[in-house]
């Protein structure tokens, strides 16, 4: 995957806690922020003269509105995206790690600790976390599970092949009916 792609976090930013929860407040777009969100996401490094042009602005008015919408943390960020395999590291994985507390991954290391480690998640259900891995072999992948091990059980997905990465983000499609479960209800008479 070749040139720039730019971090979106578009359905919100922490504000700040209610109830213990982190709580989210979706920043409100318009049709031209999300035209703006589509260029650069296709092209993070278009120039503001340029992309006022492809969404029918002047180049300060879009350069305004892509401070904003950086300041809003709606644009996370710009950086390039890099092929792994290319770059030595064919393998990705996903691994499921149940922590067993006084181990947990999270608060007994950093991310200095295990560089394979490209995401980190922290879940609901019966795993706590999932991570997504990159090695440069499978001996490499095998000794980072060894190292993981440590932290408790796990579940390891070897990805054999991405056929689709990389939707853009978009507005939110309308809710669609939630389909009734009639059948499933308590019988009468």
């Amino acid at each position: 995957m070749k040139g720039l792609v730019m971090v979106l976090a578009v359905s919100g930013f922490l504000r700040g806690r209610k109830n213990g929860m982190k709580a989210f407040d979706a920043v409100q777009l318009d049709q031209t922020d999300w035209a703006i969100v589509r260029e650069l996401e296709q092209d993070g490094r278009l120039s503001f003269k340029e992309l006022g042009t492809r969404v029918h602005l002047s180049g300060p008015a879009v350069g305004e509105r892509v401070r904003r919408l950086e300041r809003e943390g709606v644009i996370a960020g710009y950086g390039a995206r890099v092929d792994a395999a290319r770059a030595g590291q064919p393998l990705l994985a996903f691994i499921e790690l149940r922590c067993r507390p006084a181990d947990c991954l999270l608060r007994t290391t950093s991310s200095d600790d295990y560089p394979e480690l490209v995401e980190v998640h922290k879940l609901s259900g019966e795993h706590c976390t999932m991570l997504k891995a990159r090695a440069s072999s499978l001996s490499h992948l095998e000794g980072l599970i060894e190292r993981l091990g440590a932290h408790g059980e796990m579940r390891t997905h070897i990805v054999l092949s991405t056929p689709y990465d990389g939707r853009p983000v978009e507005p939110t499609p309308p809710e669609r009916p939630v389909t009734s479960s009639e059948g499933w209800g308590p019988r009468l008479g």
